[in-house]
């Protein structure tokens, strides 16, 4: 079944930047219909950040609009999240998924911490 990997996580300090990237490994779905963007802080709810369709329509959440940015899917099943703009509350860990042949596949997650 297909996986999604998520990397780019790091340390990083208010005001900076990141990169996330989300690679779709395994045996490739047949319908790939939209890849997102979650994040959970430590006690809270895991909450959605981003999405982006196959046809390029994306959306963000209100608490991150302005700042960060999701890329369209690119031909190899890449997916970015540009962030900007980081505040300490965006500290989470962020986890990928994909909507692929009728069901969710998640990602194992990468550690995001913005932090002086």
């Amino acid at each position: 079944q297909v996986q999604p990997v998520e990397s780019g996580g790091g340390l990083v300090q208010p005001g900076g930047s990141l990169r996330l990237a989300c690679v779709l490994s395994g045996t490739m779905p047949t319908s790939l219909n939209t890849m997102n963007w979650f994040r959970q802080a430590p006690g809270k709810e895991r909450e959605w950040v981003a999405t982006v369709t196959t046809e390029g329509t994306t959306a963000v959440a209100d608490s991150v609009k302005g700042r960060f940015t999701i890329s369209r899917i690119t031909a190899d099943n890449t997916v970015f999240l540009q962030m900007s703009s980081l505040k300490p509350e965006d500290t989470a860990v962020y986890y990928c998924r994909c909507r692929a042949d009728g069901y969710y596949y998640w990602g194992q997650g990468t550690q995001v911490t913005v932090s002086s």
